[in-house]
């Protein structure tokens, strides 16, 4: 009998959709997100209020780039992160409310 992947997404999808989940599975990541759902903030903003380096926040940022999740809005000399786009707006929202259900 021959098997159908119709139903399955692409191996490209399932990469980028993984690779999105692993970057909402770290817990420093999930708090920068977090904190730019809220509002736009500065490398400088989000390490003070986590309490980690800016570098450590820099490599996260980086991340979170990488897979479409925050984007950079160059300030002068000073660059300004905030979620990417309305549909991590959404998921976060989502999750959120997901976990507030109980």
């Amino acid at each position: 009998m021959e098997k159908s992947n119709h139903f399955l997404p692409t191996d490209e999808e399932t990469e980028r959709s993984v690779e999105i989940f692993k970057a909402f599975g770290d817990q420093t990541r999930y708090r920068i997100l977090y904190l730019l759902f809220n509002k736009t903030l500065s490398v400088t903003e989000i390490a003070t209020a986590i309490g980690l380096s800016q570098s450590a926040i820099s490599h996260q940022l980086k991340i979170l780039r990488q897979t479409g999740l925050v984007k950079g809005i160059r300030a002068g000399q000073k660059v300004n992160y905030q979620l990417a786009d309305e549909h991590i707006i959404m998921i976060f929202r989502q999750v959120k409310e997901h976990i507030s259900e109980d």
